[in-house]
């Protein structure tokens, strides 16, 4: 009989942050066995041309480079920002950040070892390194957009590993 707190094969049969009396809680790994755990996610920041042009001189710094930090910064710091998401032992956080056609491809990578995986802290690097590139490029353009924040790997754990169809290198 499977496990209905864990995905399988056809989708989850219930939402894991939750007792049986409907609460939410933070799930207890205690019993789950340590194992290597990686997770990407991406992101996408949509800039114009102009933004795109000017990233090099920014007068603040080197955007790509302080949203490559924010976003390893912001994975150690997960726990702290969703709240039933448990704190973990990162042994690797990367942030990549590279400039395309039409804007910023952001692609981040978390690794551990331990109880659960690193999903949450793949996409909050992701997530905060594209806030990162807003914040310092809005003076020049308001209507940057965020958008595409998935998750496009993970591997380990009981339910498996994950790669998103057509995922982007």
């Amino acid at each position: 009989m499977p496990d209905e707190s864990h995905p399988s094969a056809s989708g989850p049969t219930k939402l894991s942050h939750y007792d049986e009396a409907g609460q939410a809680s933070m799930v207890d790994v205690s019993a789950k066995q340590a194992t290597r755990r990686t997770a990407t996610a991406s992101a996408f920041v949509e800039l114009s041309a102009a933004v795109l042009e000017a990233l090099p001189k920014n007068p603040k710094g080197d955007p790509l480079e302080v949203a490559r930090f924010a976003g390893i910064q912001a994975a150690k710091r997960t726990s702290e920002l969703i709240p039933m998401c448990h704190p973990l032992a990162l042994t690797h956080v990367d942030v990549q950040a590279q400039m395309v056609e039409n804007g910023v491809r952001l692609i981040a990578t978390a690794a551990t070892v331990g109880p659960t995986g690193v999903e949450m802290e793949a996409l909050t690097a992701a997530s905060v390194a594209a806030l990162t590139i807003y914040d310092m490029t809005k003076a020049l353009d308001k209507a940057i957009v965020i958008r595409e924040v998935r998750l496009e790997s993970k591997t380990g754990g009981k339910s498996g590993d994950f790669a998103r169809e057509g995922r982007r290198s």
